[in-house]
């Protein structure tokens, strides 16, 4: 038994100082010590032991267990002690390197561009109106003036959810929604993402539209030309010239778009304007009577002027961009201008 005994100790000291992990060494330590361990069976032969025998062997196997646990626990600390080392090594963080600074973010200039508008139109009297951007036909088009033959509704490129449903290609049936929950006066404006079916340098298939409209009694197309003039005069600076050319929209009559002086070559003429000296920003007209039959406004007593304006052109003038698909790439290259 003795033998065993040294046998068992030689053969634990080896495989505890072998193990490389916390779990071989426990694996081990219950292989030698455990309740069904190898020292648990010798000593399970000590009643065939004489009784002078048996205190010799007593006190040798207690020797072969203090030994082993001690060396268990020695192996613990080594292993746990590697590890850690190990990890420090691996998760190494030298902090003597520079930091790394974070980018702040800014806004984008479609977002800016749409809040310079809006904050101008607000200092002439102009709340702010928004609504959805899946949008009922009879919003879209049919209380705006185009019947559901009208071939004006070729000029709109239009995404449909279905028969009924679509995605809005303006932002005019916000003023429909508006003018159906509140009664004259009002002036507002609506900005917000529209759809059509376009797409190139100057179009795309999302862009943005601040539409405008002031509705009360006796308004002319001179309140029109004034609010307008204004808003072009803050916007580009003074001196910059605007003219009115006759148009059509089926929810304005008279309708005219509106011309600046280019703003690149001061009217002179450059390949921005095509060598006309101007640069349409915008469509505008009086509000046609039939839009205010659909709403249940009476056009005896009521008058108004309506204009909207796309948010990308403005921008594009303004910074001088001259392909629109730059403002929705992401390139934070071009962002960064701005």
């Amino acid at each position: 038994m003795k033998d065993r005994l040294e046998t068992m100790l030689a053969a634990g000291r080896a495989a505890m100082e072998k193990a490389d992990s916390e779990n071989d060494l426990q694996d081990a330590r219950v292989r030698f010590l455990g309740k069904k361990g190898e020292l648990t069976a010798i000593m399970k032969g000590m009643g065939a032991l004489t009784a002078e025998e048996r205190p010799a062997i007593g006190a040798l196997a207690n020797r072969v267990k203090d030994e082993l646990e001690s060396l268990f626990e020695v192996r613990v600390a080594q292993l746990r002690q590697a590890e850690i080392a190990r990890r420090l090594e691996r998760e190494r963080i030298d902090v003597t390197l520079p930091g790394r600074g974070r980018s702040l973010g800014s806004k984008h200039p479609i977002s800016m561009v749409t809040e310079e508008i809006c904050g101008i139109f607000a200092g002439l009297g102009f709340g702010i109106a928004e609504g959805p951007e899946i949008e009922k036909d009879f919003y879209n088009f049919e209380a705006l003036n185009f019947p559901k033959d009208h071939p004006a509704r070729d000029m709109q490129d239009t995404f449909f959810v279905s028969e009924e449903i679509l995605l809005r290609t303006h932002t005019s049936p916000v003023q429909i929604r508006t003018m159906l929950r509140q009664p004259p006066p009002l002036r507002v404006i609506a900005p917000g993402t529209v759809y059509r079916r376009d797409s190139d340098i100057t179009h795309s298939p999302m862009f943005h539209q601040v539409e405008g409209f002031l509705v009360d009694r006796n308004i002319t197309f001179g309140d029109l030309k004034g609010v307008l003039s204004t808003f072009v005069s803050q916007y580009f600076g003074e001196g910059v010239g605007v003219r009115f050319r006759p148009s059509f929209f089926p929810f304005t009559e008279p309708s005219a778009e509106v011309d600046i002086q280019c703003v690149i070559c001061g009217g002179s003429g450059c390949r921005v304007c095509k060598n006309s000296g101007w640069l349409e920003i915008l469509g505008s007209g009086m509000i046609d009577p039939e839009v205010f039959c659909a709403v249940n406004y009476d056009p005896a007593q009521y008058s108004g002027f309506a204009f909207g304006m796309g948010v990308e052109r403005i921008a594009m003038l303004k910074y001088g961009v001259k392909d629109l698909r730059l403002f929705f790439e992401n390139d934070v290259r071009f962002l960064r201008q701005f």
